[in-house]
């Protein structure tokens, strides 16, 4: 059957739209042909075209996007049959936020809990021909110490009532914060194993909203993209331990005799000079002179003393140089596998569910538009009708919320000190009663009244026959000192005390004992 213009304009396009390099494929034969026919109707070409873009627009599928902009979520969004001892989740745009509607998300309400919970896909995704990619949002506004921020994707045997941490996935993929560890799991089941990522994909840590992006591709490399940024990406078979490795150390090789993996030797021509002085360290002092009361009976012989030998220069070591034999460390050589097996669909899934399996010790984050598609291109263009639309709004919430927490931080009322105590202010009218504290010869605290007779100043010391003031910033003579501290001692009728006033003062000792919590003379 000839080919009409139709036929050949879209399958032209067709290649040329699927891979630039692919019209290198056409043949001469079939590039004349397109040539001659080309010449017909412009139109005809632009609907041809134009059945090619919409037919790929068609073939592009959506299996889930959620928004959780709806009051029905709750009918999409199951809990186990035993949740009692699950959080719950709720829908919430957070404490701050871009738009209060198109920000809203699940969000964790419950500190120090598991939490489970999935949704069915609008369809089953097979990705053994085409793309798998699953992409879903994440804000730790809470400023998350420790826990999950991960989806789980399972396949059609998957029991939603019984979802739990030992519920079988095909996928896990997405953050996991517990200080000092912040990293994305990417986790691909084979053959009833989990095989995580080789290597680590640091996550972000703070309280902004985040992208998160995982593209498996039919011909087995994979994609992780944060906030459309590529973080990684590669071969499934080079950085997941899914299938034996190609090719084995050789069992029957053996190092040959002659084989050198000493990399450095002592130079055979350095030799050691002739004034070299490596011992002894010491030496009897030449200047020492015996004692003349030095008695060898009694004292021994004489020796004299050591002293640095000032020739000492040390062990003598001879210079390192390159071994000119080092022929590395020997490793056996490699030969193929006889036990690999290469498998064509490491990469391809049944996928029906999806769903939520994370322990959050401080609850608060939000989970918002989810998308599962097979198509690159329109995970692109969700992205930039939510994350990218709402990234800088939200940037600039944030930090108009963290300038007015500094601000009343700045304001605030003087910290209370530790333990709870609060500073309160002192009363400079308040009367203060001076206590006698001493130890007695068993190391007891004894607290005894003072005697009024003696009531003198603490840094002056009594005595008969003088009495001395010692002050360490004034330097006065000792009749100088004398004279202030007969100004500074009470008279015998002001000490004097009636016995009205000696009891109001045994009282108020009595009362501040009680306060300070400390034995009574009595009781010691």
């Amino acid at each position: 059957m000839p080919l009409d213009f139709c036929h050949v304009s879209c399958y032209f396009v067709l290649i040329c739209y699927k891979n630039f390099e692919s019209r290198k494929l056409i043949n001469f034969e079939f590039y004349k042909k397109f040539s001659s026919l080309i010449k017909m109707k412009k139109s005809t070409i632009i609907l041809a075209t134009s059945l090619l873009a919409i037919s790929s627009l068609v073939s592009a599928d959506i299996y889930l996007k959620e928004t959780f902009t709806d009051a029905d979520w709750e009918k999409r969004w199951i809990y186990p049959e035993e949740s009692d001892n699950l959080g719950k989740f709720k829908v919430s745009a957070g404490e701050f936020y871009a738009d209060e509607i198109e920000s809203r998300g699940l969000q964790t309400s419950q500190d120090a809990k598991f939490y489970a919970i999935s949704a069915k896909l609008d369809n089953t995704i097979d990705n053994s021909d085409k793309d798998l990619v699953v992409q879903f949002s994440v804000k730790h506004e809470q400023l998350i110490d420790c826990g999950g921020g991960y989806v789980k994707l399972m396949p059609p045997t998957f029991d939603a009532s019984k979802f739990n941490g030992d519920s079988i996935y095909n996928i896990m993929f997405g953050p996991d914060i517990c200080a000092p560890v912040q990293h994305v799991h990417v986790i691909l089941n084979h053959k009833g194993e989990n095989k995580p990522r080789k290597k680590l994909i640091v996550a972000p840590a703070d309280q902004l909203t985040h992208l998160y992006t995982l593209i498996l591709k039919p011909d087995q490399t994979y994609k992780v993209l944060i906030d459309n940024k590529e973080e990684a990406s590669g071969k499934l078979e080079d950085d997941f331990d899914l299938l034996l490795p190609r090719e084995i150390e050789d069992p029957n090789a053996k190092k040959p005799e002659d084989w050198v993996e000493l990399a450095e030797i002592p130079d055979p021509s350095d030799t050691k000079p002739l004034d070299w002085v490596d011992g002894p360290s010491t030496i009897p002092d030449p200047d020492a002179k015996r004692s003349e009361d030095w008695d060898d009976e009694m004292d021994g012989d004489w020796e004299p003393p050591q002293i640095p030998n000032p020739d000492f220069k040390g062990e003598w070591k001879q210079k390192i140089i390159p071994n000119p034999d080092y022929k590395g460390k020997w490793t056996p050589p490699l030969i193929p596998n006889p036990e690999f097996k290469p498998e064509p669909l490491i990469h391809a899934y049944n996928t029906a569910y999806i769903g939520f399996d994370l322990w959050q010790v401080k609850s608060g984050s939000i989970f918002d538009n989810i998308l599962i598609t097979d198509d690159v291109e329109s995970a692109k263009a969700f992205a930039e009708e939510t994350f990218v639309k709402f990234r800088e709004i939200e940037k600039e919430v944030k930090r108009n919320l963290d300038d007015q927490e500094n601000e009343k931080i700045g304001k605030s009322s003087p910290p209370e000190s530790p333990g709870g105590l609060k500073f309160e202010e002192v009363d400079d009218d308040d009367d203060i009663i001076d206590m006698d504290v001493t130890l007695d010869k068993e190391g007891k605290v004894l607290v005894t009244e003072p005697d009024p007779k003696n009531d003198l100043p603490p840094i002056v010391e009594q005595n008969k026959d003088n009495i001395k003031v010692r002050d360490e910033k004034d330097e006065e003579t000792p009749s100088d000192s004398a004279s202030s501290v007969s100004e500074e001692t009470p008279s015998p009728s002001a000490s004097s005390q009636t016995k009205q006033d000696k009891d109001e003062f045994d009282k108020l000792f009595e009362d501040l004992e009680a306060e300070i919590e400390l034995p009574k003379r009595d009781e010691l």
